[in-house]
């Protein structure tokens, strides 16, 4: 049995909002910096969080890590999306009555047909993300889901992937960002099928989730939903949730740069408020 932390997409707002909780968190709670830190606990990122994931597995100092947000300076760019109305196209594509696989396989066809930057142009700023190219030591999992099948899909150190492509895939958000090639097939964001993916923490004894969404959050738009929680069974489980000054700081657009360094703020408040509540719980 092992220990968890979850992190869960949410654009770049997301990243930094993320890395801000993780600092405020091991910053007020020893028992969590520890859970966190320990090299037998397993890291699971979607989207966003592979990043958050892959930056904390890679042994970077997470006081770094939140600095870095806190700057103007970064890879990241702006790919000028109208999110809502990417919403209101993304949610078209669930009709009523289809299968989970049906359902990925039209976003995923969404997101092949989709005008897009490159791919290397992409793997630039996904680059920039990581501290090395090697996978960790660490027990780290990736999402993804496969844009043409629509099957669901993990990468970690034993799945010959390399980990650049295998978080440039979990952080392909359809429509926004180009389908990520990795041998003969392209792959897309982890998180259309949940934000999270909790569930793959089953048989963790403690579960850290970390979701940059609201807590009453519908779970289409990222709430962990009762499927997720009931796959891990008897787990103490602990959810750190946005609170409403992260919401904002997130703004109309979580793709935005320009929304790091306020998501960051408010992550590392939200982080040291919750400390002791989280801790209670994975005590």
């Amino acid at each position: 049995m092992s220990d968890a932390v979850v992190f869960a997409g949410g654009g770049v707002a997301g990243i930094a909002w993320e890395l801000g909780v993780v600092a405020g968190l091991m910053e007020s709670s020893r028992q969590l910096a520890s859970l966190i830190r320990d090299p037998q606990t397993r890291y699971i990122g979607t989207s966003a969080g592979s990043a958050v994931a892959t930056q904390l597995a890679g042994g970077l100092d997470v006081d770094a890590l939140y600095a870095a947000q806190l700057s103007s300076e970064t890879a990241e760019f702006d790919p000028k999306v109208d999110v809502a109305k990417l919403w209101e196209s993304l949610s078209a594509l669930d009709e009523p009555g289809l299968t989970q696989e049906q359902r990925l396989q039209n976003v995923g066809a969404f997101a092949l047909a989709a005008a897009t930057v490159t791919e290397p142009e992409r793997l630039v700023s996904i680059r920039a993300r990581l501290p090395h190219l090697d996978w960790p030591e660490r027990s780290l999992t990736i999402t993804a889901v496969d844009a043409a099948s629509g099957a669901f899909v993990t990468f970690d150190r034993d799945s010959d992937v390399d980990l650049l492509l295998a978080v440039a895939a979990s952080c392909a958000v359809p429509g926004v960002w180009p389908p990520v090639t990795i041998g003969d097939r392209k792959y897309v964001d982890g998180g259309v099928r949940t934000s999270a993916n909790a569930d793959l923490a089953e048989g963790s004894e403690r579960v850290l989730i970390i979701t940059p969404s609201a807590a009453d959050a519908p779970e289409r738009l990222g709430s962990v939903s009762q499927a997720e929680l009931a796959a891990l069974g008897d787990a103490q489980v602990a959810i750190v949730p946005a609170d409403a000054a992260s919401i904002a700081a997130f703004g109309a657009n979580p793709l935005d740069p320009a929304t790091r360094p306020e998501s960051a703020l408010a992550g590392r408040e939200v982080g040291r408020r919750e400390a002791s509540r989280v801790a209670a719980l994975l005590a």
